[in-house]
């Protein structure tokens, strides 16, 4: 089965560690393209490339400030992971229940021997 193009949704464009931490550094503000490629240590070009794909998906906004073009988190465009990864979260919610339940009955057992 051919691979969607990055551009396609959220999924495919967060698949790339660069552009996660793109994202990772837009949490805290607006950020220039300049800022972002020199905190992670790739080109002017290359970070505007990411940035593209970012917000061709709806993940990041940008607006002119003069000469700089300041991109911003649009955290609304990442609903469709976030909801995926709700049933994953009961998973492990009730792993980890369940795992809680086994190590209170072996302390229980071990108090009484």
């Amino acid at each position: 089965m051919a691979r969607a193009a990055t551009t396609s949704d959220a999924f495919n464009a967060i698949a790339e560690p660069q552009r996660r931490d793109i994202l990772a550094l837009l949490r805290a503000g607006e950020r220039p393209v300049t800022d972002l490629a020199e905190h992670l240590g790739m080109s002017q070009p290359r970070a505007s490339k990411h940035l593209r794909v970012l917000r061709e998906v709806g993940l990041v906004r940008v607006r002119e400030a003069g000469k700089q073009r300041l991109y911003r988190l649009d955290a609304r465009g990442l609903r469709p992971v976030h909801e995926w990864l709700g049933g994953f979260e009961q998973f492990w919610n009730e792993s980890f229940d369940r795992l809680d339940a086994y190590v209170r009955n072996l302390e229980q057992t071990q108090q009484e021997e």
